[in-house]
């Protein structure tokens, strides 16, 4: 059964529609009224805050923090400098990605990794032999994400000890937030989201979620802040072009049969694999991938009409199919349906 998260009674106070969905074995809103569109045009228009406190998060720390990390994902992490946030994906033997998600420097030899599925497992085997300790502290920290283009307003007025106008994209910084009653609690805030918009995410003590979800709605309530569920999230994340693991690609250690795995490559994230690094899981297989081409490929698709897109097929001009859409939406954005699509 779902176990709420640190935000569940500001977030169950404010869910109108009832609407629960079981997002990695906690409870999320759906959306919070009977119709999502005010949130997703909050998020366009001023600002929205998203409960993303189910995320797995990991902790890879010790002298040889930065070796581990460097096998684990494709990308340089020699070039990601304390205080810096990268995007990569992690793949197997083969090269097939396992998960992708977001990596902090938070110190020289300590690292944490967001994920959207558990991989505990994983990070330990691949930080074996090594001096380095691999750390679940998914219920250590509550996460709240606030984007839209007021976020940066609403974030000045709240939390202290950061220049929010000097926080560059996918950089963090640790400020405090005051409860309203001259108490400082202390936040790592990182310049992240899956929106496509401007916005940051705040990672705090479990303790101090409920005080900072009130201290936002506060100094937000001018700003037009809404509280955003799951399915104005999926609208925008597909409009911004990002990926969903389980649905625009199957992680490789869920999956039977070869042809339901994915490269970095065929996902549209061959700019993320650095072959200049050595040593990296997949890097082999990687390698002979490019040499030789990939088996797919990742498109966006505008589509012509009213005709929606779900579970539709792709069809080349001799009416041939060469592919299958994997996630679509009509964008209230650019007028249109749009899609993501895996082809030949």
């Amino acid at each position: 059964m779902p176990i709420p998260t640190p935000f569940h009674s500001r977030t169950s106070a404010v869910c109108e529609s009832y609407e629960w969905r079981n997002w990695s074995g906690y409870l999320a809103a759906g959306l919070y009224e009977p119709s999502f569109e005010r949130e997703y045009f909050a998020i366009r228009n001023s600002a929205a805050m998203i409960d993303v406190s189910p995320l797995f998060k990991y902790e890879i720390s010790g002298p040889d923090a930065a070796q581990v990390v460097d096998r684990l994902i494709t990308r340089d992490s020699s070039q990601c400098r304390v205080g810096q946030v990268m995007y990569s994906p992690w793949c197997d033997e083969e090269g097939k990605v396992i998960d992708d998600g977001v990596i902090a420097r938070l110190d020289e030899n300590h690292f944490r990794i967001t994920a959207a599925d558990p991989n505990l497992r994983w990070f330990q085997d691949v930080g074996y032999g090594y001096n380095a300790q691999v750390a679940d502290v998914s219920a250590e920290l509550a996460a709240l994400s606030l984007q839209g283009p007021n976020s940066r307003a609403i974030l000045t007025e709240v939390v202290s000890g950061i220049d929010f106008d000097q926080l560059n994209y996918f950089w963090l910084a640790h400020g405090q937030v005051d409860d309203g009653r001259q108490n400082r609690t202390p936040l790592t805030v990182t310049r992240t989201g899956y929106t496509g918009d401007l916005g940051y995410e705040l990672w705090i003590d479990p303790e101090h979620a409920e005080t900072l979800w009130d201290r936002l709605f506060e100094a937000g309530e001018l700003h037009n802040i809404r509280p955003m569920g799951s399915e104005a999230l999926e609208m925008t994340r597909i409009e911004a072009g990002f990926i969903l693991a389980g649905i625009d690609f199957m992680p490789a250690m869920h999956t039977v049969r070869p042809t339901h795995t994915r490269s970095p490559f065929e996902l549209g994230l061959g700019w993320l694999v650095d072959f200049n690094k050595p040593l990296f899981n997949g890097r082999r297989a990687l390698l002979e991938e490019k040499e030789r081409g990939s088996r797919y490929r990742f498109v966006k698709l505008d589509i012509e009409g009213n005709k929606p897109a779900e579970n539709a097929y792709v069809f080349d001009q001799r009416e041939k199919n060469i592919g299958w859409v994997t996630s679509a939406m009509w964008s209230p954005s650019a007028k249109k349906n749009i899609a993501l699509a895996t082809v030949d």
